[in-house]
């Protein structure tokens, strides 16, 4: 650690400062990473950056928020722990070689996004949402049961149209994403990633924060835009075409059980799905969910020791509490999905697969639960490797 001193005068790294909904937005430009501070820091930074020693901002700053508590020793120790600070007193700070991650999907225009997102845009994707519930509620044989991931009679053909079409799904609602960042001129990428033990594709919204609080939910709401869609055109081939072909509408209600999961899972946001990046947004309050785990801790008996302090602006509270509650209901969706679609699913198949384990290797059943098997297999080799890019992307 490099001596700081009420005298020392610094340097810091370039960065951007742009004002948000109750803070403000502190951009470090050479890594891309983003990071939200109160009134009082971004005008320590200022002076920082107007040459001044900490010692006479510590002073001035003293006189400004008399009810704050000001320590310009530890404010400097925290820039630079986040590497943001590039001299101390003319001696430059040996930070670590971070390169800025490679964004891409730059080949789409903007204005090819602006063609799906935008102000008429909007409208006629509130509007399928409110013909895709009217749908359901109209013709109750149209809402998902668990037994429609079953069309065939071999669970490998199954679970092969299962994959497809979550695949197909997944991709247009995280291309919905894409272009509505393109939409803004902003870079992106898909990931791999994980909701609790499902594999998932994520889009990389990280430079969302260069735009304004009033521009992101646009972009958080894209895929959920693109998932109604999705929903409507299958709901309505189902109601056109009731005759037709057996595969074909057994096919459009996998994806009506595959998007409507996909839609209530937006609404647990105890994880970090679309629609809790939206409530961030409209609350102006980050890093909510880590708050509310400390909170609820303090709660829950068996949890208190594990509780630390959480990092709360003033007003926030009340906001945080809130959330807390959301988030016990977004619990409670997730058991329901697993006690009403998930469990049943797995009971079905493993009814359905046993008896051709016990028919030998000689027969098809005995090939279909071993394919299905090993198929589950994978799926738990990818979960681990979204596990593990997580956590060591995160140092733990």
């Amino acid at each position: 650690m490099m001596n700081l001193r009420l005298s020392s005068i610094l340097f810091l790294v370039p960065i951007n400062i742009r004002r948000d909904k109750n803070h403000f937005i502190v951009e470090d430009i050479n890594t891309g990473e983003f990071y939200e501070m109160p009134n009082i820091c971004i005008d320590a930074i200022n002076s920082i950056n107007n040459g001044e020693s900490l010692g006479v901002i510590e002073l001035r700053l003293k006189e400004d928020y008399p009810d704050e508590e000001v320590d310009l020793i530890d404010f400097a120790e925290q820039l630079l722990q986040l590497q943001l600070i590039a001299e101390i007193d003319g001696v430059r700070v040996n930070l670590p070689e971070k390169k800025k991650e490679h964004l891409g999907f730059q080949w789409i225009s903007p204005n090819g996004g602006k063609c799906f997102f935008n102000k008429i845009a909007m409208v006629i994707y509130a509007g399928l949402f409110i013909l895709n519930i009217a749908f359901l509620f109209l013709k109750p044989s149209l809402f998902p049961h668990y037994k429609d991931l079953f069309i065939f009679d071999y669970m490998v053909l199954n679970i092969i149209t299962w994959l497809l079409v979550t695949f197909c799904t997944v991709l247009i609602h995280e291309f919905g994403h894409i272009l509505a960042m393109r939409a803004n001129n902003l870079p992106t990428r898909l990931e791999l990633g994980h909701r609790l033990i499902l594999v998932v594709l994520e889009t990389d919204m990280s430079s969302v924060w260069k735009l304004p609080s009033k521009d992101r939910n646009v972009l958080y709401l894209a895929g959920l835009c693109f998932d109604m869609v999705i929903l409507f055109a299958a709901l309505l081939s189902q109601m056109i075409f009731t005759n037709g072909s057996g595969i074909f509408l057994s096919i459009m209600a996998v994806v009506v059980l595959d998007t409507f999961i996909r839609l209530i899972y937006q609404c647990c946001i105890y994880m970090k799905t679309d629609l809790y990046y939206v409530f961030e947004n409209v609350t102006g309050c980050y890093n909510i969910m880590e708050n509310a785990q400390q909170m609820i801790k303090k709660w829950v008996p068996f949890l208190k020791s594990q509780a630390t302090e959480e990092v709360v602006f003033a007003g926030e509270r009340r906001i945080i509490f809130t959330y807390s509650i959301f988030y016990f209901i977004g619990v409670v969706l997730t058991l329901s999905l697993y006690v009403i679609f998930y469990v049943p699913q797995l009971l079905f198949a493993v009814k359905r697969i046993i008896p051709g384990y016990l028919e030998g290797p000689t027969s098809l059943p005995f090939w279909d639960a071993t394919l299905f098997t090993l198929q589950m297999l994978i799926g738990f080799l990818l979960l681990l490797y979204s596990w593990r890019n997580k956590y060591v992307k995160n140092g733990l």
